[in-house]
């Protein structure tokens, strides 16, 4: 990440600058200031210690705005916006008090205001905020993701997308929140498809709080038939279940292939405060999983949904969810897909390379604490029985002694996230149980599937195990 001053005089860049081992457990990056003319760099973000990027200079050149997070070591902490005046050398938190983590921003011409996208309630929606007094307002509202944003003198340019329909660029006029779609790339091909209705469904958790589920229905929808169900299983673990269009998870094909969709918007995820977000951290196993259930058992009672054929899928926490659902779903689930998930939380933390989100959601396995203080290298479970809590209570392997439903395992044999030994684990478990069973490896895949052509393949090997045993 580069950026230049708008007199060519600065260069401001984004480094983590660390090796080895420092590298892997730190997402401490910071913004770096070159002046061309006294050739001096500076730190500026010296002892901001999470991460620092996104750096962009308003028009006039004398303010420098990027987005910041405080924890070292946590990838998904509160995202502020920081605004760094150059005559002045003061810096201020512009979004401090707002509950809400900023995804992307743009400056408008005079430097008075920043315009930024954020998530609320599974939505990506685009705000207004004053540079001076702090006060902010949201733009646009509606069951939509918007992607990105550009300013355009008394309007807005970005890509929106949502479960139905992949990104268009559309316009919004500031003042009136007018939208104007200005492309529609698929039309084409959307005018000659029937699209499923999207519910927006509000149920309650074991713990007496409001989780926000969607539901995805098949086009032509019939309620006086019985469908099977898919939970959707969301990864991260803090990463919203929005009206993202997924050319891999996409809810409209499922539903097309006559599946109603269940999408809880789990503890752990963003855009329903920071409190809601940060809840998952060392609880994988706990109220996040809780919800899962907490929404499956609401959805079910609808009189069209086929309670004995509904299937649970996901991919990396997600595949951990489908794992660890698997050992205490009480036969809510008649089958399961897991994709690139964690198995093994002990073994998993010896082979992944991040080992900053390890330590911080997850916890040290006690195998790796410092021998010196006899502590956890972590700063997350330093009050809590390490072992007992997280790599035990909330590691899937424990669980395997109940499993005994079939199982699709999907695994990159390029992932250095959830390694391939996470998959084969798993697979192992369910062979030695000799549970129906199937391991479909990519080997030149990593934590996603990126070739079309493997795209291709996914599909038919998901669709073909789910109607095996849901239809």
């Amino acid at each position: 990440q580069i950026t230049f001053s708008p007199d060519g005089n600065k260069i401001v860049y984004t480094c983590k600058k660390m090796t080895g081992k420092d590298y892997a457990f730190s997402t401490n990056s910071d913004l770096y200031v070159y002046d061309l003319e006294k050739i001096k760099t500076i730190n500026l973000t010296k002892g901001m210690n999470g991460y620092d990027n996104e750096p962009s200079f308003s028009k006039d050149g004398t303010k420098l705005a990027w987005l910041s997070m405080k924890t070292n070591g946590f990838e998904s902490d509160k995202n502020d916006i920081i605004v760094y005046n150059f005559d002045t050398k003061k810096m201020v938190n512009l979004t401090e008090s707002i509950d809400l983590t900023v995804s992307s921003f743009v400056w408008n011409d005079k430097g008075d205001k920043i315009y930024f996208k954020a998530a609320i309630e599974a939505t990506y929606q685009l705000f207004e905020l004053n540079v001076k007094n702090k006060k902010y307002k949201q733009i646009t509202q509606g069951m939509h993701n918007y992607t990105s944003l550009a300013f355009a003198g008394d309007k807005l340019i970005g890509g929106k997308q949502s479960m139905n329909h992949p990104t268009d660029i559309y316009s919004v006029t500031i003042d009136k929140s007018i939208e104007n779609q200005l492309t529609d790339v698929n039309k084409a091909i959307y005018d000659k498809l029937e699209i499923g209705n999207i519910e927006k469904r509000w149920v309650k958790t074991t713990d007496g709080k409001q989780e926000l589920v969607w539901v995805i229905y098949p086009p032509n929808f019939d309620k006086t038939k019985k469908y099977p169900a898919l939970l959707y299983c969301q990864g991260g673990p803090q990463s919203p279940v929005s009206q993202f269009f997924s050319y891999r998870w996409n809810f409209q094909l499922m539903a097309a292939n006559d599946y109603i969709i269940i999408a809880p918007n789990r503890r752990g995820l963003p855009s329903f405060g920071q409190e809601w977000n940060d809840a998952i951290s060392g609880d994988w196993g706990g109220q996040a999983i809780r919800d899962y259930i907490s929404a499956v058992d609401e959805i079910k009672k609808e009189p069209y949904i086929d309670e004995s054929k509904i299937g649970a899928v996901g991919a990396s926490y997600g595949g951990y969810s489908v794992y660890y659902l698997a050992g205490m779903h009480q036969n809510r689930f008649a089958t399961f897909i897991a994709h690139a998930g964690l198995f093994n939380l002990d073994s998993w933390y010896g082979t992944t390379e991040e080992l900053f989100f390890a330590n911080h959601d997850v916890g040290t396995p006690p195998t790796y604490q410092n021998k010196a203080d006899k502590k956890p290298v972590n700063v997350l479970n330093t009050n809590k029985d390490i072992e007992k809590y997280n790599y035990v209570k909330n590691s899937s392997h424990q669980m395997v002694k109940n499993w005994d439903t079939p199982m699709l395992i999907f695994q990159g044999e390029k992932d250095f996230r959830v390694p391939i030994g996470q998959g084969l684990e798993a697979f192992q478990a369910l062979q030695v149980r000799e549970i129906e069973s199937r391991l479909i490896l990519f080997p030149d895949e990593n934590h996603w599937i990126l070739s079309p052509q493997n795209g291709v393949f996914w599909h038919r090997q998901y669709y073909a195990w789910l109607d095996k045993f849901l239809k």
